[in-house]
């Protein structure tokens, strides 16, 4: 017979993928973006508020945000470029971090507690990734501070991967995870710890054996590419991000960790834009950027793993619930209507390729929601 209307339209639960034409969600929040600075901010703020109703805004500018009064002019930098970009006063939430480095005061990081507009800080092990150069070398130097952000309730975002060159670069973040992170853990016990951007078997494994208070980030590239797209067949830089795409096998564990629906398991799109020139270059910079389609990154994703019913947990719930804040109240819809991504966006006064650039997605955002 007919199906009802309803399981047609929305059916969070359905088993049959082929049913679903529109996905209602809570609405999402990133917890890892990165928004960048000066006239690509009016681009990035204007995506970003589109697609998430707050965002963990990263802080590895140049200089980078190490202080409470760089994350609060910063903060009016992103808030001076939403009024610009046209964006509805309290529609988007910029969610401010400080970058750890090894000369943060345990003082630095109550004030950034007492502010209530830092809501992490972040921990980029020196030379890993973009802007790191000022992260850090020896680790026990921020011992203390991560002691107060454990006192003061500041959870740790780690970009959880090692930087001895003798470790090849798609085994970093497995050295760091099997090493360094148990060690990070043990300095401050109940400190609420965010393995960002997980990309491997041994991290996800991590996080779903590990205590409440630890927790990982997905981004979309990850479980949609294995790193073969990026290099089979001449090399695709514009999916060249840190941590690099992995192995298939590492991109199954990822697909079964959101189809697993781990509590402690959220979006971080790692959107992190740059210019077509620094991309397209003999040295071209990490970073994949997806705040332009990052729900409909992510429905593709689920939907491969047959797990949309998943969606609305790991990106309207988990997150909030692991930061301690209340999730959204009002929804948006994502509807099955197939659209051709855009072969390039702005960027201030430059262009970027976007993720997906030139191919057909099959899930939208719906606009006005």
């Amino acid at each position: 017979g007919s199906k009802p209307l309803m399981a047609a339209l929305v059916c969070p639960t359905c088993t049959d993928a082929e049913e679903v034409q529109r996905i209602s969600l809570l609405q999402p929040d990133d917890f890892h973006h990165h928004l960048r600075d000066g006239k690509p901010l009016v681009d990035t703020v204007s995506a970003a508020a589109k697609q998430f109703g707050r965002a963990i805004v990263m802080p590895n500018l140049v200089p980078p945000v190490t202080t409470l009064d760089d994350a609060r002019a910063y903060k009016e930098r992103i808030c001076s470029a939403l009024t610009e970009a046209g964006v509805p006063s309290g529609r988007f939430e910029p969610m401010m971090t400080l970058y750890l480095t090894e000369t943060t005061t345990p003082e630095e990081i109550k004030r950034a507690a007492q502010s209530g507009y830092v809501k992490a800080v972040k921990l980029y092990p020196a030379g890993a990734t973009t802007n790191s150069a000022s992260g850090v070398t020896d680790y026990a130097k921020v011992y203390d501070a991560m002691g107060a952000m454990a006192q003061y309730g500041l959870p740790l975002c780690v970009h959880g991967e090692v930087t001895d060159p003798s470790v090849d670069i798609f085994d970093r973040e497995r050295v760091f995870v099997k090493n360094r992170l148990p060690e990070l853990l043990q300095q401050a016990p109940g400190l609420k710890v965010i393995l960002e951007h997980m990309t491997t078997r041994e991290a996800v494994e991590f996080v779903a054996s590990a205590g409440p208070n630890v927790a990982g980030t997905i981004t979309p590239q990850h479980l949609l590419a294995n790193r073969n797209v990026m290099l089979a067949g001449g090399i695709k830089p514009h999916w060249y991000c840190l941590p690099i795409l992995k192995t298939e096998d590492d991109r199954q564990a990822l697909l079964t960790s959101i189809r697993d629906g781990c509590p402690r398991v959220f979006l971080g799109t790692d959107s992190a834009p740059h210019a077509v020139g620094k991309k397209e270059s003999a040295c071209g910079c990490a970073g994949v950027y997806s705040a332009h389609a990052a729900l409909e990154l992510y429905a593709e994703a689920f939907e491969e793993a047959g797990a949309l019913d998943k969606l609305e947990a790991f990106a309207s719930r988990n997150g909030a619930n692991f930061y301690g804040l209340t999730p959204h109240s009002h929804r948006v819809t994502l509807e099955r209507t197939p659209w051709c991504v855009p072969d390039v966006l702005p960027f201030g006064d430059e262009m970027i390729v976007p993720l997906y650039a030139g191919r057909t997605l099959n899930w939208k955002l719906r606009d006005g929601d």
